[in-house]
């Protein structure tokens, strides 16, 4: 798997060159989305990294329908496709993502990409932050339009879990719940029909991935984590969140810590829009 990480001046320097030394052309995308502001293109407006193409992580990233198919559900390919085209994405292209949040949404498209066969899709270390920290300039307004890419994707690339093997994974392997700890408790739930937790599920929320300048904690130290929730050698790792945001980002460390990990895309908001599935409460998996 190529690089995953990038940091701000080797983005800066790659976009002066057009290209990274181990990599292609430089796309950037800008995905900013937050639980209470899903809307980011106005933020993105304000100031994004000079080139870089505003996605729109509820419309882009994920299709809508059923609740039983959670908030996010992964979108057609056929949507993807198209999205990425619109963005200038060539094959062989070395695409960088970031968002405002630490990587938290910015983690979905990484995620998706890399899923749909994008080989080379990094992350702004310390996302938009480590930008301006590092003296960058922004530019406002919508960036200049791309010429139309011509990438072709397929799912397939990553493992996922779907909804009715989700059950069975938790009991036999580890199976991690990205969310704040209170909503794994279940003692709040500000979004979906049910609090509370996959049975079998361990709670690890995904901001113990990051220091507070949002940059992820090195490999070892992320290794040394996992492997304190039961993630010892030979265990395969699943992880959740509220719906298939955050995880993905988990997925990001999993991956930095040397795992393969296998998301649950419907996460919460799928589980617990079925009335069926069992659910457990409180500090412990079951």
């Amino acid at each position: 798997m190529a690089s995953i990480l990038t940091t701000a001046p080797e983005l800066h320097a790659a976009l002066a060159a057009g290209a990274f030394p181990d990599g292609g052309p430089v796309r950037v995308l800008d995905v900013r989305w937050r639980l209470d502001r899903p809307d980011g293109l106005p933020a993105y407006r304000e100031g994004h990294i000079p080139g870089a193409q505003y996605v729109d992580l509820d419309h882009d990233l994920a299709a809508h329908g059923d609740p039983t198919d959670g908030r996010h559900p992964i979108p057609p390919i056929e949507t993807l496709q198209a999205a990425a085209r619109r963005w200038g994405i060539d094959a062989g292209d070395t695409v960088v993502v970031y968002d405002d949040l630490k990587n938290m949404s910015s983690a979905r498209a990484w995620w998706l990409l890399r899923h749909a066969g994008v080989d080379d899709a990094r992350l702004l270390d310390g996302s938009l932050r480590a930008w301006t920290d590092a003296g960058f300039d922004l530019e406002d307004g919508d960036a200049e339009t791309p010429a139309p890419g011509s990438v072709s994707l397929s799912y397939g690339a990553l493992p996922v879990l779907e909804l009715d093997a989700v059950g069975g994974f938790a009991e036999r392997n580890l199976l991690l719940d990205a969310r704040a700890g209170e909503r794994y408790r279940g003692e709040v739930e500000p979004m979906d029909p049910r609090a509370g937790h996959v049975p079998g599920a361990v709670s690890a929320p995904t901001t113990e991935n990051v220091d507070t300048h949002g940059r992820f904690r090195s490999a070892d130290e992320l290794r040394s984590r996992f492997r304190m929730l039961g993630a010892e050698d030979g265990v395969t790792v699943g992880v959740y969140c509220g719906s298939g945001v955050t995880a993905a980002h988990q997925a990001v460390a999993l991956t930095l810590a040397g795992y393969e990990p296998r998301v649950f895309p419907g996460s919460w908001s799928q589980w617990s829009n079925h009335p069926e599935l069992p659910v457990a409460t409180g500090p412990e998996p079951r």
